[in-house]
């Protein structure tokens, strides 16, 4: 599996592109993240943007991306209702509007996606951070997309925006310990490939922690 990691804006959420053909989140930076793209691929052969969660910061770019490739945009149905909602979708705290988005897939647990040559993403239902947030996990190379639900170094998501909840969160992560990863992809910081199972227990302990 081929995965080429933008990082377009300083505030902005990591951006995947697998196989040249799907992408993970899309930041806020919509010009530069359209050229990163045109430098990797004919635009027009993106099929799928999948958006981790509503959050503005990783969901900006994406309708314009969009409608320049004809990729169609996937989220999960808990938080396709809050794309629009500036509180929730966190866009008031960039001082923007909540962009307007119309996903053509809602997202299940449980949902497999695509994405060649034999291989697909297992769409995990992840809530804590959001109502809908999801993390994609790919067996054969161990690959996680974490989204904002664990960051590297057993760093967690936040919860004390509208819609969080640690003690889903919580739940959510003990789903994540129960994978074989061996590479994370976060949806903010590094990509690691340092003993990440590890990482991901301490990312439980923090969660845990934090409920006393």
């Amino acid at each position: 599996m081929q995965v080429k990691h933008f990082i377009i804006g300083l505030y902005d959420a990591n951006s995947y592109l697998i196989n040249g053909k799907i992408l993970i989140d899309t930041g806020m930076s919509t010009d530069g993240l359209i050229s990163a793209i045109k430098e990797n691929i004919d635009i027009e052969d993106l099929e799928l943007i999948i958006l981790t969660h509503c959050h503005y910061d990783h969901t900006a770019s994406a309708q314009a991306i969009a409608d320049i490739s004809g990729a169609k945009i996937a989220i999960h149905k808990d938080d396709e209702p809050l794309l629009s909602n500036d509180i929730v979708s966190a866009a008031a705290m960039f001082g923007n509007k909540a962009p307007a988005i119309k996903p053509d897939m809602l997202l299940e647990e449980g949902d497999r996606i695509p994405v060649g040559n034999g291989k697909e993403l297992e769409v995990i239902h992840t809530p804590g951070h959001t109502p809908g947030g999801i993390c994609l996990y790919e067996s054969n190379s161990k690959s996680l997309f974490s989204g904002d639900t664990v960051f590297p170094n057993g760093s967690i998501g936040r919860t004390d925006f509208q819609g969080g909840n640690r003690d889903q969160l919580t739940a959510s992560i003990n789903k994540l310990v129960e994978l074989d990863v061996k590479t994370l992809y976060p949806g903010h910081g590094e990509v690691t490939s340092n003993d990440v199972n590890t990482q991901i227990q301490l990312s439980l302990r923090m969660s845990k922690s934090m409920l006393l």
